[in-house]
């Protein structure tokens, strides 16, 4: 990736609808220029798709939580399988330190968060978890 390509993520991660007329134009370069260099982030895999972003405003109503767990050894496979059958979980990370995954959930109140919670605790394989609600969003740059 040269600087052509990076600054073409960067204004598609601003307006993932930006056209290719105007990235050519932002970027001071012919549209077929665009068109290739998009063909190809697409085809090596550096883009994997385009996105929706959804605001605060539609995020209302949903509770987030980010929930650390430390897991037995060798029980990662079975737990993500279980995992992935839990519609509330959204994302899961690997991690280094003292935790094995992180976790991110999402839910419709606290009654249906708490029994999320309880079930990613009696997980076959869960040590121990930890919970972090949260509560506004101060920073998001995630693209």
């Amino acid at each position: 990736m040269d600087e052509l390509d990076r600054n073409i993520l960067t204004l598609l991660g601003a307006d993932a609808r930006m056209s290719v007329a105007t990235l050519a134009r932002r970027l001071k370069v012919a549209r077929s220029t665009i068109q290739a260099r998009l063909e190809r982030l697409e085809t090596s895999g550096v883009i994997a798709g385009y996105t929706l972003k959804l605001g605060e405003a539609a995020r209302q109503g949903r509770l987030r939580a980010s929930v650390l767990l430390t897991i037995e050894p060798r029980s990662q496979a079975a737990i993500l399988t279980r995992l992935k059958g839990i519609s509330e979980v959204e994302r899961v990370f690997t991690t280094s330190g003292r935790f094995d995954l992180l976790l991110q959930i999402a839910a419709s109140n606290t009654q249906l968060l708490d029994q999320v919670l309880d079930q990613i605790g009696a997980l076959t394989g869960v040590k121990s978890s930890e919970s972090l609600i949260h509560l506004s969003t101060r920073l998001d740059r995630a693209v």
